[in-house]
């Protein structure tokens, strides 16, 4: 009951709720951008009226995603000058430049040709129609870009200096900031993962059509679209993985001592799965491989890594207590378990899309772990994200080893000083009710798109003449019926 009367905690899970909704969107909306533009340069080559159909079915689940993405988004805005005004005062002069980019260079690109893809598909040129569809892509990787670039300031700041009070950062030198030392590894990664989220999508759909028996045409295409796009994205990942965890073990030493229970000095051994037990400062697990981790980091068995203990023997403003050990251990693995369900059921997406003569793909067991399959890639995205936030705590700014000295901030001190305990847990349960509205209406329109499915032009206009003959048969019996009645009261 003591955190409930704690304004830090309240104020971070209101902000993790907020982020959590609205990252549930952002990996979407990348992923199936890239989709929906792949399908309508197929379109644009082939004029055939299906593949038509396919884009306008994207199209329609790309925009329903993306608006909901963007109503979950505003209210983060919001929080940093009520919720964190204090954290907003410190980075002000830095975080500022990337977010009004991202509104001015991203965003308003994004929209402006979003406007056109949604109505001008009978307006511009084919060849227009068909830039602005990668343009929506491309600028929904580059809002991703801006926003990526504030939070890896958070983890490794750089090109900025402390004020001599002490209150605030104040940049120096923006390039330097912007692409500091984490900033590409962490970008890449989480483009790639969103990718592949949407990679994963299109099989889902792909599969799902197949289990209904229905859209074949739009079915065996986009399998293999999803499955080519999934099997790129994923192989990248690898190296991408492998560049953000060469950051972290030379950045933030906590961070990777956590993500390996590493409390002692020494190397880093590698775990598959295991349990951390903060009292007893140990970490359980059936099987583990000396040095590992530490040869996965660096290239050298025997690199040394420090401990937690070390850390926070060294550092006078954080505790054991302050550390989320077990929890940064459980979703970095948790992660990794996942990466390896994908490689997994991409196996099996590829040999139903591609293998000649197989079966695999009719089979009900198969179709229904690919239409289960993006869970894989969105869970595996989130516990990432928690790995990466979690992972810097108790700290909102991090004290990177290269970053300037003194330019750091803990969580606890970053959290507004007026507003109270009872403020914001009315708020955190309006913000449920909101999101939970938003996500329900979301639902509900992917399903009904689903429904109808990527149906022809002329097959819409068939459907609608046939309610709209309907419509004028009931008009005319109930006409007659009327006629008759009033014929008897005569």
């Amino acid at each position: 009951m003591e955190l409930l009367t704690d304004a830090a905690f309240l104020s971070r899970v209101q902000f993790a709720l907020v982020v959590f909704v609205h990252f549930v969107f952002v990996p979407l909306s990348i992923g199936i951008g890239l989709i929906m533009a792949i399908n309508e340069t197929r379109y644009y080559r082939s004029r055939n009226p299906k593949d038509e159909a396919a884009t306008r079915f994207w199209v329609k689940i790309f925009t329903t995603t993306f608006a909901v993405g963007v109503a979950t988004g505003i209210t983060m805005e919001f929080s940093f000058g009520t919720n964190w005004a204090d954290y907003s005062r410190f980075v002000g002069d830095i975080f500022g430049a990337p977010l009004a980019a991202e509104a001015l260079l991203a965003f308003f690109l994004e929209s402006v040709f979003l406007g056109i893809v949604i109505f001008g598909r009978k307006k511009v040129s084919p060849k227009f129609y068909l830039v602005s569809a990668w343009l929506v892509f491309f600028g929904s990787c580059l809002s991703a870009l801006w926003i990526l670039i504030a939070n890896s300031w958070m983890q490794t700041p750089a090109g900025a200096e402390l004020v001599a009070d002490g209150s605030k950062a104040v940049i120096t030198d923006f390039f330097a900031a912007a692409f500091n030392p984490s900033t590409l590894p962490r970008y890449t990664h989480t483009v790639l993962a969103a990718l592949a989220l949407g990679s994963f999508v299109a099989i889902a759909m792909s599969a799902w059509y197949m289990h209904k028996n229905k859209h074949e045409h739009f079915a065996q295409k986009t399998m293999k679209v999803g499955v080519v796009a999934a099997v790129i994205a994923t192989g990248c990942l690898l190296v991408s993985a492998h560049s953000a965890a060469v950051v972290v073990a030379e950045e933030q030493p906590s961070k990777i001592a956590m993500m390996e229970g590493h409390y002692e000095t020494g190397t880093l051994p590698l775990y598959a799965v295991g349990w951390v037990d903060e009292e007893a400062q140990e970490t359980a697990a059936p099987i583990a491989l000396p040095g590992f981790t530490s040869f996965l980091a660096s290239g050298d068995f025997n690199k040394e890594y420090p401990g937690l203990n070390q850390i926070v023997a060294e550092n006078d403003e954080i505790e054991h207590s302050d550390l989320p050990v077990n929890l940064v251990f459980q979703s970095y693995h948790l992660m990794v378990a996942l990466f390896g369900v994908i490689v997994l059921v991409l196996i099996l997406a590829a040999i139903a899309a591609f293998k000649k003569g197989s079966k695999l793909g009719s089979k009900k067991w198969v179709q229904w772990i690919l239409i289960l399959s993006p869970l894989a890639p969105f869970i595996a995205i989130q516990s990432g994200w928690s790995t990466a936030e979690f992972g810097r705590q108790p700290y909102v700014v991090y004290p990177s080893v290269s970053g300037p000295d003194g330019v750091s901030l803990l969580t606890n001190e970053a959290a507004s000083q007026s507003v109270t305990p009872p403020e914001l847990m009315i708020t955190i349960a309006l913000f449920a009710v909101v999101y939970l509205l938003l996500l329900v209406a979301w639902v509900r329109l992917i399903g009904k798109a689903v429904k109808e499915g990527p149906v022809l032009e002329s097959e819409k206009a068939a459907a609608a003449g046939s309610d709209t003959a309907a419509s004028a048969a009931s008009f005319a019996v109930g006409s007659d019926a009327s006629a008759d009645e009033k014929k008897k009261e005569a």
